[in-house]
């Protein structure tokens, strides 16, 4: 299996030639990211069956409290005008979360993958754009790359396309490290396992030596930063920097 720039595996390739892509390879990240939508998919079946108005259930008031959680971050970071944001910024802040969290039944995270931020980034440019252009028209969205003066309009271009590459890369590298990090305790956690049990001598040594019986227990408890809250703050983060730039794009000058 072969490994494409972001370090996912490409699981297989079908026999689709697409123009200046070459061949259609279906990786790792992308069958991940379809199985976390599978399971969201899931999710809001099972919590939205059987609505009633009266006597509600234990999982009917988990999904108010839900609905309600999002709407008040959105409208309450945002206003009431962008109320129709709570959609998107809910399904984005689940998808990362749960995007982040896969690691913990051993597949990869898709956003380990450069390329699952770098789309979501794109969304969100796109739709910070679109509120500029609203709020400022062609002429003022233009003009505001040439303020305070001139001079600064390189500056001011380099700023606003910074601005998806950042938030894209800040995602992504917090969420790779804690992979690779967990991966180095895995390994140095095996290797002083084979180290201490090779000290007793014989047959008996020799065949303990080969089960890492560190790696049991301790990466445990390093996960609960790098995976659980690590990865829920990442998605946090994500979804707060998004209704700021949103907001503040629509705000006119």
């Amino acid at each position: 299996m072969d490994l494409d720039i972001s370090g996912a595996r490409v699981l297989f390739e079908l026999p689709v030639d697409l123009p200046f892509l070459g061949r259609l390879q279906i990786s790792e990240t992308i069958v991940v990211s379809w199985l976390v939508m599978l399971l969201i998919f899931l999710l809001c079946i099972f919590l939205t069956r059987n609505l009633r108005v009266e006597n509600i259930s234990k999982r009917q008031a988990l999904a108010e409290m839900l609905v309600d959680t999002g709407k008040n971050f959105v409208v309450g970071l945002m206003g009431e005008k962008f109320a129709y944001m709570i959609p998107f910024v809910s399904a984005l802040f689940v998808t990362s979360v749960i995007s982040n969290l896969i690691s913990l039944v051993g597949l990869r995270s898709p956003t380990a993958d450069l390329s699952t931020e770098a789309a979501w980034a794109i969304v969100v440019f796109v739709m910070i754009t679109k509120q500029k252009l609203k709020a400022n028209g062609v002429g003022g969205y233009l003009k505001g790359f040439t303020e305070p003066i001139f001079v600064l309009t390189p500056f001011n271009v380099l700023s606003e396309f910074s601005t998806p590459v950042s938030m894209a890369c800040r995602h992504f590298g917090n969420i790779l490290s804690g992979v690779v990090i967990n991966g180095l305790i895995y390994g140095a956690l095996a290797g002083a396992s084979a180290a201490l049990f090779r000290l007793i001598p014989g047959a008996v040594g020799a065949v303990l030596s080969k089960i890492p019986f560190l790696d049991v227990g301790i990466p445990a408890i390093t996960s609960v930063y790098f995976d659980w809250f690590s990865g829920i703050m990442q998605a946090f983060i994500f979804c707060m920097l998004t209704v700021m730039y949103i907001s503040t794009a629509a705000e006119t000058d």
